[in-house]
């Protein structure tokens, strides 16, 4: 990445840089609850696992077309507001969630409260924001937020494993919600400054002078990047959502399933950081291809494995190739197309993001409802991620033709 010569990064940007994490890290507590719980709200209200399966992906279905509000809001009033708006969202959400009687209520948590109007906040605008603090250190800055992935995988799973445990799925809502209520307000206090205005060096994009991009439409290049997401979130989500049922499945306790999860958000934290520099040196287009080859690769190896040693090695494996998918694709837009365009591209970017991690996910819970295991839901995640790879080996492609690999370094 070219460095400015006057850099608009100031010291108040490492407090956006940790606050940001910190909320991100927090509101992505509401997915592990599924993650953890999935099984005894499906027992509990009597229905199959596709049910609580698609209260992820309506949640993750909201929070993609909520993103585009939110970068609106972001775009206009700055980021604040659209977050503590979010927070107060997701807890509301939660303590709802904690009353389902059935489905639909759980859907309309789920789906409306915690993601259309909570987690819509939590990922694009945090990110956005913090692409307008950083020049030179962009890379890492944007990898930092997106490690809240791997902070919240870590801990949040033997917590709700526990409460779970001993009270109940319905308490592991009720101490989530009160939780973000009372940690995440004053985080999203913290970001009400404005930041720095950005160097007239910095306006133009690095797109070609009649529009295209590597030598294609703007939006034909958007649009390749929209699919490969959604090949890489599909298959990301099969792990993710159905690890813990998948190893209780096989005979293993609750607590072992709980570190499975743990382990991979831990290879993920240290990964998204590592990525993210990564990115900074070889370029968005070739790290996404790394990491994307690695999850494919895992996929395969956790239709096959069932020992418990086995399931480890995976999930450590998959967590550090996954990781390093989703950073990319903010610095590959950034770099790819005009500044004044960014934050659409970046929430629609986010939103195929979760309409990929929607439908992976509950697409793993009916093939499980079908075949009676996640082998075959494992085996599709593969097919999903092979999309990606063609459609991200094809742009990689083009810019080696275009001369541009510096650019997109």
């Amino acid at each position: 990445m070219s460095q400015q010569s006057s850099s608009i990064e100031v010291q108040y940007g490492w407090v956006i840089l940790f606050a940001s994490l910190m909320i991100h890290s927090i509101g992505l507590g509401a997915p592990n609850i599924l993650f953890v719980t999935l099984k005894p709200i499906a027992a509990d209200l009597g229905t199959d696992r596709a049910v609580p399966s698609l209260a992820y992906s309506l949640m993750m279905l909201g929070t993609g077309l909520g993103g585009l509000a939110m970068g609106w809001w972001l775009d206009k009033r700055g980021v604040m507001e659209p977050v503590l708006f979010g927070a107060v969202m997701i807890g509301l959400g939660s303590l709802l969630a904690a009353q389902s009687l059935g489905k639909w209520n759980l859907y309309l948590a789920n789906g409306i409260l915690i993601g259309l109007l909570g987690k819509a906040a939590m990922i694009a605008p945090l990110i956005a924001n913090a692409t307008r603090w950083f020049d030179r250190r962009r890379g890492l800055a944007v990898a930092i937020i997106a490690s809240g992935q791997g902070v919240a995988g870590v801990f949040w799973p033997p917590i709700m494993r526990y409460i779970n445990d001993n009270a109940g799925w319905r308490d592991v809502y009720q101490f989530y919600g009160v939780f973000v209520l009372v940690t995440m307000i004053p985080l999203a206090l913290l970001l009400r400054p404005k930041p720095p205005a950005i160097p007239a060096d910095a306006i133009q994009g690095k797109n070609e002078a009649d529009g295209r991009v590597l030598g294609l439409p703007s939006n034909a290049v958007q649009l390749a990047l929209w699919f490969a997401v959604v090949g890489c979130c599909a298959a990301m989500a099969m792990p993710t959502v159905h690890l813990f049922s998948h190893a209780t499945d096989l005979g293993f306790p609750a607590a072992r399933a709980a570190e499975l999860l743990s382990v991979l958000f831990a290879a993920a934290f240290c990964s998204r950081i590592a990525f993210g520099m990564l990115a900074d040196r070889i370029g968005g287009v070739r790290t996404l291809l790394i990491g994307s080859g690695c999850q494919a690769t895992m996929l395969l190896v956790f239709s096959q494995v069932n020992s418990l040693p086995g399931l480890y090695i995976a999930a450590f494996m998959f967590g550090l190739g996954f990781a390093g998918i989703m950073p990319c694709y903010a610095l590959i837009v950034r770099v790819l197309f005009p500044i004044n365009q960014i934050g659409w591209r970046i929430a629609g970017q986010y939103l195929f993001a979760a309409l990929g991690m929607a439908l992976g996910g509950w697409l793993g819970g009916a093939i499980h409802d079908i075949t009676g295991g996640y082998a075959a839901a494992f085996l599709v995640g593969f097919a999903f991620n092979i999309m990606n790879l063609v459609l991200i080996g094809t742009l990689y492609m083009r810019q080696l033709r275009f001369g541009q690999s510096a650019a997109l370094a």
